[in-house]
């Protein structure tokens, strides 16, 4: 049975875990939080989507 995260579920569960243990203060969040929404609108967004695509691609492998 494969269970399946949405990468964004799992990157907002890290955030608000370094806010909670106060590695990242609130302002800081804010920034990285705009940094990838204003990230996503550029012509970056097609080679962070492959890399992120070949790292989890790569972690599954690593599982089976």
């Amino acid at each position: 049975m494969v269970i399946t995260i949405p990468l964004v579920l799992l990157l907002a569960g890290g955030l608000a875990l370094l806010l909670r243990f106060k590695a990242l203060g609130f302002g800081a969040a804010v920034v990285a939080a705009l940094f990838g929404f204003y990230l996503a609108a550029t012509d970056a967004s097609d080679t962070v989507n492959q890399l992120v695509t070949a790292i989890t691609g790569a972690l599954a492998d690593i599982g089976r």
